[in-house]
């Protein structure tokens, strides 16, 4: 069987849910694995975040370039952690027959500390299992790297059984110092887990990494086993990334994460926020949600704690939409990158409940003016209401059998900051 036969088969038998945005080399297998198609990369890796809170396994098929995309979820998702396995399946054009670029997405696998595999012509169905198995151990995405060379290959059918585990979000009482720690200290042991890894095949020189040719074979090329370092000559297609890369060494053991209580307090809304009626409403009636950037992301501590998770600047949206069914993001976030996955889940009727919180500034960042949002989101006929408007709130602020978007307008008062509460 040709690689993109036995890697469409491993993928829908291995995952819940499989997204794609079409492009060489990997549009045939995101049409052999029937996976939905998303308005853009950053979307489908939000979509997969939310369907792994939701204790689903997904996949996210998309080409090299299309990885630039999902960077800012993708770093996020490593110090947030996830629930179910996510692998971004990532077709890499080393030749560039069909690409802008000759990128090579291993490079990621460093950047954002992530195991990265890349299957031979023996390991393609296994190497999908392990991918997700290793998502949920090291509680971060996995990224699965292919090149048109193990795509077009003939190779085994290997097939193993579906074994699904459990990752872990960071708990909210850990400070981001704390969430950065954990995330570091699983990325430590990960070296343990490639050293370990029997994908990896050594019967001496040269070295072939995934299909290309070797009488060994690494296969977990991030972080790289350490017994490839002993190996002098390497065939891989693309940069010479797993040549420059042995000796990479495990960070340094990590502290204890720091939560809020050693570090003395906790930050919060401002005493005179103009959206503590709607945020009362959400806390009343107990509606977990998923936070954007800004600040709707301190509704993760006391005393609103409905805050699941917050994958970064625009990417509550897409993940509400497959998890918590409740979005609540900033005017600045919406236009800065979450309108792409707000137009995805009105076309899919999804129903998303995503409310935002319209105060004309980037308060955050020291109240710098915004552009305002009704012209840009008149397709999606929003309901606006004031923020000091209870009744009008009480009424809409509810889940929703199709999208709702709710303005709630407000503005931030002159000299205001975020409550600092000491334990």
């Amino acid at each position: 069987m040709k690689g993109v036969e036995v890697l469409a088969e491993a993928i829908c038998a291995c995952t819940d849910r499989q997204y794609t945005v079409p492009g060489f080399p990997i549009t045939e297998l995101g049409a052999r694995t029937h996976a939905e198609l998303v308005v853009n990369e950053k979307t489908a890796l939000e979509y997969a975040l939310g369907d792994s809170i939701s204790k689903r396994r997904a996949a996210v098929i998309i080409k090299n370039v299309g990885l630039n995309a999902c960077a800012d979820p993708l770093l996020q998702a490593t110090a947030q952690g996830l629930i179910s396995g996510v692998v971004i399946v990532a077709g890499d054009d080393p030749e560039a027959k069909g690409s802008q670029t000759a990128q090579d997405s291993r490079y990621y696998g460093e950047l954002a500390e992530l195991p990265v595999i890349e299957p031979s012509e023996t390991s393609c169905y296994t190497s999908v299992e392990s991918a997700l198995q290793a998502s949920e151990q090291f509680s971060r995405v996995a990224m699965l790297r292919l090149t048109p060379r193990i795509l077009e290959a003939e190779v085994a059918r290997d097939i193993v059984r579906r074994d699904d585990h459990t990752g872990r979000l960071s708990p909210r009482t850990w400070t981001m110092n704390g969430r950065v720690t954990a995330a570091e200290e699983l990325y430590r042991t990960m070296f343990n887990w490639s050293d370990a890894c029997t994908l990896n095949l050594w019967n001496g020189e040269p070295l072939g990494v995934g299909a290309a040719p070797g009488n060994s074979k690494v296969i977990t090329v991030h972080p790289l086993p350490a017994r490839a370092g002993q190996m002098q000559t390497v065939n891989e297609y693309g940069r010479t990334f797993v040549r420059d890369h042995r000796g990479l060494q495990p960070p340094a053991s990590q502290d204890r994460p720091e939560e809020m209580k050693d570090r003395g307090y906790y930050r919060t809304f401002c005493t005179n926020c103009p959206f503590k009626t709607l945020l009362d409403i959400l806390k009343e009636r107990d509606m977990k949600l998923i936070c954007d950037a800004g600040c709707s992301v301190l509704c993760t501590t006391p005393p609103y704690e409905l805050g699941i998770a917050s994958y970064g600047m625009g990417a509550s949206i897409a993940v509400a939409a497959q998890s918590t069914g409740v979005a609540l993001i900033g005017d600045y976030a919406i236009l800065h990158s979450g309108i792409n996955a707000l137009i995805d889940v009105y076309e899919k009727n999804l129903p998303l409940l995503c409310i935002v919180m319209k105060n004309n500034c980037a308060a955050m960042t020291g109240k710098q003016p915004t552009y305002d949002l009704l012209p840009y989101l008149e397709w999606a006929k929003p309901v606006v209401c004031r923020a000091e408007d209870a009744r009008q709130l009480r009424r809409v602020i509810r889940r929703p059998g199709a999208p709702v978007t709710v303005i709630v307008e407000g503005e931030c008062p002159e000299g205001s900051s975020h409550e600092t509460v000491e334990y």
